[in-house]
């Protein structure tokens, strides 16, 4: 074939022309430089973000007697050799087909023998989590004391897959996902170099369909320009990734927030009419209710992260709706994700999601979990719309504290029958999110005391200013709920803001890294939904209650029982027996003494 793709002929072939990863380049060519580089490399990241075109790089430049600067000359034989792919000493297999035992061997057994052409021989092993367990311990004592003159550098898209021992021994290089700043720069270059037309709009749209992938924006750019005949127009743009076009998505929005149900569908129908993807349509609407959000923050990083695609038309609408409406829009929109993998009629979903948005009410409650009211009125702004919102819950929460003092009076007066409700806690409780993580919750639980979460609590608000704008738009609906010496339990009012920081490594980093500096000590912090919090709590103090027992009977013979006495306020509140009074004090310990309900077994 005379004719190559593009990510194929604009492969890097120079550290300085990988696009977005400058830390890993300069930190490899420093080690090049002062000849510390390492036996063995592992290089993790996102597709298309430049790990195999690195290790290539890598393998090159280790080989190059003319090296200048950490960067290969790309002249002379070896480098030559291995841009062809015609040395032997340089070895690239594909993890995916030769993940057996027997493959790996091989590679230890051959691994024994020196290098023929080059100085070392480089084993460049892709997608490296494909291989089996056993293959993994055939490689590993080859990792730990590698034969000299041999470096192995293993490429993969999902380390959490790779042995502990692996990874130890090796250096490990997060690549991250480009900037589409950065890809539009370089197709820019790749087109200014092959004098092909091309419209900016169109290539911001390209840049930010390709979710910091360069190879993946290549290859669109390359059908693109085949599809327009070596020109890259808008229209053919969103032929090609299959987008809605931002002044479509303005207009579906704006009749979402005018309650115009029949324009909203005709809008709908029109966009399945020119043949877009269903569940690329909700991917755009998701992320257009994403830059809203962060635009009612900070308007400069949107502007930064959408390559100023920011019209009047978007400033007007960010101004006209409410950050709770958005945030269940994005609830209906994840639900309607989901569903829209399982059916052949993605239509009907788009058509009943319309009618269900475009009747949304901002103050019905009853889809979001419960928050204490004073943090939201600190949290929210100032506008009439949310005082009246406030003052109107304010009224109902006093009404059903009322109606509580009633049920109580009247409990109290004459014995109602035992009701057994426990059949539905446990169904509630089997209901409950498989991803939260019961094993790091029941050790921080107990631990845990009041005293370190007022703490947490003290500091929360400085926590959150040391946040970047996204990372404070997804936390600025939590609380921590629970905590102890070593760990914080942090609860979210909304699921989705919980998944995605339970998703997002970086936030987690920054929080423990934030809390170091404030407090002086780096807890490990885990995410609850809010609204599973109180199943969680009362499974923890059913399942640990003989230990609390014990534990406070320990107690209770160790200590001196004057401090004992000090410390018990068994004079304003009735206790139960001694025998669950250590329960009752752990409880209280853990969660305060306002929201406890105490019922003799």
């Amino acid at each position: 074939m005379s004719y190559q793709a593009l990510y194929r002929v604009w492969r890097p072939q120079r550290f300085d022309e990988i696009v977005g990863q400058s830390i890993i380049t300069r930190t490899l060519k420093n080690a090049l430089i002062t000849k510390q580089t390492s036996h063995a490399y592992l290089f993790t990241g996102p597709r298309g973000t430049g790990k195999t075109s690195a290790a290539k790089i890598f393998a090159k430049a280790v080989n190059c007697h003319y090296l200048k600067d950490g960067e290969p000359c790309n002249q002379c034989v070896t480098c030559k050799a291995i841009n062809e792919g015609s040395l032997n000493d340089v070895i690239e297999i594909d993890a995916a087909s030769n993940n057996g035992v027997e493959e790996i061997r091989d590679i230890r057994d051959k691994a024994k023998y020196a290098p023929t052409q080059a100085d070392y021989k480089v084993y460049i092993i892709d997608e490296v989590h494909m291989l089996s367990t056993g293959a993994f311990n055939a490689l590993l004592k080859t990792l730990e004391e590698p034969p000299a003159n041999v470096i192995f550098i293993l490429a993969t898209t999902e380390p959490h897959k790779i042995p502990a021992t692996i990874i130890s021994r090796t250096q490990k290089f997060d690549f991250k996902r480009i900037k589409p700043q950065d890809i539009l720069e370089r197709m820019a270059y790749i087109l200014d170099q092959k004098e092909v037309e091309y419209d900016d709009k169109a290539l911001k749209l390209i840049a930010k369909a390709a979710e910091g992938g360069m190879r993946d924006a290549l290859s669109i750019l390359d059908q693109a320009m085949s599809y327009g005949d070596n020109k890259i127009t808008y229209e053919n743009a969103l032929l090609v990734t299959g987008s809605v076009t931002n002044e479509l998505l303005t207009t579906y929005m704006q009749q979402v927030i005018n309650k115009d149900t029949k324009s909203a569908l005709i809008t709908i129908q029109k966009i399945l009419d020119e043949g877009k993807d269903a569940s690329r349509f909700i991917e755009d609407l998701t992320s257009y209710c994403q830059d809203i959000l962060l635009y009612q923050q900070d308007p400069g990083i949107v502007e930064e992260m959408e390559l100023g695609i920011i019209d009047d038309q978007f400033k007007t609408l960010s101004g006209q709706i409410s950050d709770q409406k958005i945030y269940q829009m994005i609830n209906e929109l994840n639900d309607i994700s989901n569903s829209l993998r399982f059916t052949a009629h993605p239509d009907v979903y788009l058509e009943v999601l319309t009618v269900k948005i475009t009747h949304l009410d901002p103050t019905d409650q009853s889809n979001q979990a419960s928050m204490p009211q004073p943090k939201r009125a600190v949290s929210a702004a100032s506008t009439p719309e949310v005082n009246a919102e406030i003052q109107e819950l304010t009224q109902q929460v006093a009404k059903l504290k009322a109606e509580v003092d009633e049920l109580r009076q009247g409990s109290t007066a004459q014995p109602t029958p035992i009701s057994t409700p426990e059949p539905a806690k446990a169904s509630e409780s089997h209901s409950m999110d498989n991803h939260i993580e019961l094993a790091k919750i029941y050790p921080i639980l107990g631990k845990a005391t009041r005293k370190q979460l007022n703490q947490f609590k003290s500091v929360w608000p400085d926590l959150m200013d040391a946040l970047s704008v996204p990372q404070r738009s997804v936390m600025h609906v939590s609380s921590p709920v629970a905590a102890s010496a070593g760990g914080v339990i942090v609860a979210f009012q909304y699921a989705f803001l919980y998944q995605k920081a339970q998703a997002d490594t970086d936030l987690k980093d920054a929080l423990e890294n934030n809390l170091d500096r404030i407090v002086g000590k780096a807890p490990q912090i885990v995410f609850v939904p809010e609204n599973q919090w109180p199943d969680i709590r009362r499974e923890y103090l059913t399942s640990h209650k003989d230990q609390l027992k014990k534990t406070g009977s320990q107690t209770k013979e160790t200590t001196d029982p004057k401090a004992d006495a000090a410390d018990d306020d068994s004079e304003e509140t009735p206790q139960p027996e001694t025998d669950s009074q250590p329960v009752v004090k752990k409880a209280a310990e853990l969660f305060g003494t306002d929201i406890l309900d105490i019922k003799d077994d």
